[in-house]
């Protein structure tokens, strides 16, 4: 199966994208499958944070241009007008939702990017919380390079991530760029040697499922609903989620834990 989902015992949920002889390019069944190894993440109580990752050299090109792009632009029209909403037995959403794009999925996510990381690759990146790259990735916004758009999400997120400066070299000049200068640019946490990057993908989960995972969960959510609203209403919405978590079992057993000298025990309640 291309699209491998496996959670480990303690709480890491681990993606890998695996269809090296399309170079990792997405057609309309490996978006479901991407899509589907969200869903389960995100349905999996157990899994509190997912660490995604690609094989051999290339972490995620997007779209199949020989095989979804036709297929989507043959019915644009209809697409556009409503009139579908499956092709071939795949949901048209299914490509969108694969990159995270309009996805309320508040559990921390990890990109260990281990190569080329370009188009919807790109989309998918600004769906994740942590991103680490091997020093040899590369990352690029190349749909205007075949006059296509990068409508999964990079056009509204990547501004909002990085300074607008460097938001628009990526998404006007279409360039691929190198691991270093993109750490440069405020796109990577962290760049490392090609060997080291599971390791260090892995230290970012294991110190993130080292606190409360209902806490971890809130406050993805708050900032995640506050960056789409004004400031009033982020400030209601972060008030609330507080409440949340200040009358969970979790807050209970945190200064319970640190008054008596151990590890806390998480339920996420």
């Amino acid at each position: 199966m291309p699209i491998h989902y496996h959670l480990d015992d303690d709480h890491i949920a681990r993606i890998v994208i695996d269809r090296p002889e399309a170079k990792n390019a997405m057609d309309m069944d490996h978006f479901f499958q991407l899509r589907s190894a969200w869903d389960r993440f995100g349905g999996e109580d157990d899994a509190w944070v997912a660490v995604i990752t690609g094989v051999k050299d290339v972490f995620l090109v997007g779209a199949d241009l020989k095989t979804y792009i036709p297929q989507i632009t043959e019915h644009q029209k209809k697409i556009s007008s409503g009139e579908v909403e499956t092709i071939g037995g795949y949901r048209l959403d299914d490509g969108t939702k694969a990159v995270l794009r309009g996805v309320k999925l508040y559990k921390p996510i990890i990109a260990a990017v281990n190569g080329t990381c370009v188009a919807g690759g790109m989309e998918m990146l600004g769906g994740c919380d942590i991103r680490v790259a091997a020093d040899t990735a590369t990352f690029g916004v190349l749909e205007p390079k075949r006059g296509l758009f990068a409508g999964g999400g990079t056009t509204v997120r990547l501004p909002r991530q990085i300074p607008y400066p460097a938001a628009m070299e990526f998404l006007l000049c279409a360039d691929q760029i190198g691991a270093q200068r993109a750490l440069a640019m405020g796109l990577l946490n962290e760049v490392t040697h090609p060997d080291r990057l599971m390791e260090r993908a892995d230290d970012y989960a294991r110190r993130i499922i080292a606190n409360g995972p209902l806490a971890v969960r809130k406050t993805k959510e708050s900032v995640l609903r506050g960056l789409a609203t004004d400031m009033r209403e982020a400030y209601r919405i972060e008030s609330e989620l507080a409440g949340e978590v200040f009358s969970s079992e979790d807050a209970k057993e945190g200064p319970k834990a640190f008054k008596e000298k151990r590890p806390p025990v998480w339920t996420g309640r």
